[in-house]
């Protein structure tokens, strides 16, 4: 049966836990020089929407470190829904190539993607989710904390994609999320509703000291995404509050670390002092985005293959 990665929902904790362990065991496996050719033969078609750095190169190289070949698509390439339908291109790509990742600006591309494609779906970014990411963090937190199980993360900022993934991300895992945001900015109601149903431990507040107080983590992201940028001026004057920096960082536990997605744009939603500073683990959580992704793909292709 072909199993889609475009969010949390319709995973269980072992499924992730698996897809977790592997990335452990390839980030391993890595470093000992060794690349096990778990895509030997595949093809992956990466489409992007929007422009990226870590997505394109993790993935590209992803695919290569296990032996798959990637291609991938420009906006100019493909152009979905423009020059063809999504549901043509799906049913073009599923007759040439086993994996689709696609980074999209509207999540209903994706979900028609992969409604239409024979072959797995993953969501690389959109406008409602980035569970790759979200995914990569929580195996860094089990490298840097050894669980995730108990851990406050207090995320401070806009209610964006990434901030949807960690709601969907503590359905799954028993960890506490608190999100801090201006008046405004809360998550969609959709998305606390069924962080509800699956019983996360969600809390949004206002106040970022309070939700500063006693967390494991401070996580952040920019304050204005792409396709925002009209917006910037009255982010900036919105969200001048809910800076990461010393000050807030003492409110955090003594051994809380420091997250952000990147890119970051040091001096709004974090100083240099924080994000350059001991407790930052950054670049550990970009590193990981190469291990986890190869652990997605590796885990779809193989159940590809068991139901074929």
């Amino acid at each position: 049966m072909k199993r889609d990665f475009l969010g949390f929902d319709g995973f269980n904790r072992s499924e992730l836990e698996e897809i977790l362990h592997l990335a452990a065991r390839l980030k391993r496996d890595l470093k000992d020089g060794q690349l096990p050719p778990l895509l030997s033969g595949k093809s992956v078609v990466l489409i992007f929407e929007k422009p990226s750095l870590r997505t394109r190169v993790t993935f590209e190289v992803g695919v290569s470190q296990l032996g798959g070949t990637a291609v991938y698509l420009t906006p100019n390439d493909i152009q979905l829904g423009q020059r063809e339908s999504v549901a043509d291109i799906a049913r073009n790509l599923e007759r040439w190539v086993d994996l689709i990742m696609a980074r999209t600006f509207a999540h209903t591309t994706l979900t028609e993607l992969a409604r239409h494609a024979g072959v797995p779906v993953i969501n690389g970014l959109s406008d409602r989710s980035h569970p790759c990411q979200v995914l990569a963090d929580c195996f860094t937190l089990i490298e840097k904390r050894g669980r995730l199980d108990g851990l406050r993360v207090a995320f401070i900022g806009d209610a964006n994609n990434v901030a949807n993934s960690w709601i969907e991300a503590a359905g799954v895992f028993p960890f506490e999320f608190v999100l801090a945001c201006p008046p405004g900015y809360e998550p969609e109601s959709a998305v606390l509703a069924a962080a509800r149903a699956s019983r996360a431990r969600v809390e949004v507040t206002h106040d970022a000291l309070a939700a500063a107080r006693a967390a494991d983590v401070l996580y952040t992201d920019v304050w204005t995404s792409m396709g925002q940028e009209e917006e910037t001026e009255r982010r900036r004057r919105d969200f001048a509050a809910y800076q990461i920096n010393t000050r807030l960082l003492r409110h955090a536990n003594p051994d809380a670390v420091v997250m952000h997605c990147l890119p970051a744009h040091r001096g709004e939603e974090i100083t240099d002092e924080v994000i350059e500073g001991s407790q930052s683990i950054v670049f550990d959580q970009a590193e990981n985005r190469l291990h986890t992704q190869k652990a997605i793909m590796a885990w779809l292709n193989d159940r590809m293959k068991k139901h074929r």
